[in-house]
């Protein structure tokens, strides 16, 4: 199981907006970045930049997996283990029930 995010989701959208907003004020997106990820207190630039990254790909201006695709993957996923976790269940009940029937009743 994930760990929730030490970020919340309004500062995470807040910062992405700001940086995309300053972007031009800056001479490169990384210095942007670093900028912006003092001020909220967020700790990581990285954090930030994936954060843009994320809503790039959300919004179409970037090839990859959005969001809703990503959760979509992990629910089908987690159905996935479910469900092989059944059929293994169900593969080995034959099994015992086989040998409980070849036990000798004791009256």
């Amino acid at each position: 199981m994930a760990r929730p995010s030490r970020y919340p989701v309004e500062l995470r959208e807040r910062a992405v907006r700001m940086v995309m907003e300053s972007k031009s004020d800056y001479e490169h997106e990384s210095a942007a970045i670093k900028s912006v990820a003092s001020k909220p207190g967020i700790t990581s630039p990285e954090s930030l930049r994936k954060w843009l990254r994320q809503a790039e790909i959300d919004g179409g201006a970037r090839s990859g997996k959005t969001t809703e695709e990503i959760a979509e993957i992990k629910a089908l996923k987690k159905e996935n283990a479910e469900l092989r976790r059944a059929n293994d269940i169900l593969k080995a009940a034959p099994a015992f029930f086989a040998a409980e029937l070849d036990r000798p009743n004791r009256f």
